[in-house]
């Protein structure tokens, strides 16, 4: 509690923003580092929680910058603490109806029964987990984060807290992902502070929190390389994958949010709906790149199930691993763009080596 009250006193003379903003002259600057950072694990995650409801009450760019300097630090130490020794939720499938790819009321939601739906149909199909009002404000979010980054590219000073380039600790790389993410039609949700504070929000409000924490049976991490604000518009390419094959052996669990009517009119996806144990071959019968799925192999593994093409609406959620195997479902015919958030989750026994640590 000392910490968490020493930690809002001293907001606005926080210096360090682990961000950088680009100025009209295309150069980048970072804000130096702030005195007496806490280190401790415990007074992160409260420092954290305080923040958070502070921010609820009044929210403020510089704090929203502040939780994410904050969800990196506690994210180095739970990545470092691992063990190895966590297990998944025990499958529990009262409730799962018998049909493949049931849609799941959030009443029914458990850790036990998300288990049992990914270890059958390889995902859980939530509906309407997120209201659709505040579906429809997250997906408002996410074009101000694009406007942003737009400004940004120009050399135009963007909206504060819309864009904005994270920078992680020095022992991590530099982040090169950026223009794949952009050409996928997506923005990092670190790199937009105030939309990722909204996206956390709306989490904690649908009960993700401890949701995920007894799936995964131990304290959830995030990664800056897979919390994704996507717009993917009806020319967006998709190619069959698993994140499993760029992942390695992890212990995750994906949360794809839909913002928008999406599937016909809209970008959609296309998915094999039964569990696979093991990540296929990639670049193989024609497939586009060496590290996707061929046509071929994906209708074979898809068996008597098939492939299959939902229609989602605002706040329904797709529960997914690193086996299932998905890709974007575009035509462009559709008049439509598609608004959703994709934010993975990972065990920090097995949490990818490459991939810089976040906390939830």
């Amino acid at each position: 509690m000392v910490a968490a009250q020493a930690a809002l006193g001293t907001l606005a003379s926080v210096g360090r923003m682990l961000f950088r903003r680009k100025g009209r002259d295309g150069d980048t600057a970072v804000a130096e580092r702030p005195a007496g950072a806490v280190e401790e694990l415990r007074g992160l995650i409260e420092q954290i929680d305080a923040l958070s409801r502070r921010n609820r009450e009044q929210p403020e760019v510089e704090r929203e910058r502040e939780l994410l300097r904050l969800r990196h630090l506690a994210g180095i130490q739970l990545a470092a603490r691992g063990n190895g020794q966590a297990e998944f939720a025990s499958a529990r499938s009262e409730g799962l109806p018998r049909k493949r790819l049931p849609q799941i009321e959030p009443v029914a939601l458990s850790p036990g029964l998300l288990r049992a739906g990914i270890l059958r149909d390889g995902c859980l199909w939530v509906r309407g987990l997120v209201a659709p009002d505040e579906a429809a404000r997250l997906a408002e979010e996410i074009d101000a984060a694009f406007k942003a980054r737009d400004a940004a590219d120009a050399g135009s000073p963007p909206e504060p807290g819309y864009y904005e380039e994270f920078v992680p600790e020095p022992q991590f790389p530099f982040l090169e992902e950026r223009p794949w993410i952009k050409q996928g039609g997506g923005v990092w949700g670190v790199d937009s502070p105030r939309a990722m504070f909204r996206v956390l929000e709306s989490f904690e409000r649908a009960g993700l929190r401890s949701l995920i924490d007894g799936y995964l049976g131990e304290h959830p991490l995030m990664s800056v390389q897979k919390v994704t604000l996507r717009k993917a518009e009806p020319t967006s390419g998709g190619e069959w994958h698993q994140d499993g094959a760029f992942m390695g052996g992890v212990r995750s669990l994906n949360v794809w949010l839909s913002l928008s009517h999406c599937g016909d009119e809209a970008p959609g996806m296309d998915i094999v709906p039964r569990r696979l144990d093991r990540v296929l071959p990639t670049g193989t019968d024609g497939a586009l790149f060496e590290w996707s799925v061929s046509n071929a192999l994906a209708e074979e593994v898809s068996g008597d199930a098939g492939i299959v093409r939902p229609i989602f609406e605002p706040g329904d959620v797709l529960f997914f691993d690193d086996l299932f195997l998905h890709k974007t479902a575009a035509e462009r015919s559709m008049p439509n763009p598609r608004y959703a958030v994709e934010c993975w989750f990972f065990g920090a026994s097995a949490f990818a080596q490459d991939f810089v640590p976040l906390a939830l």
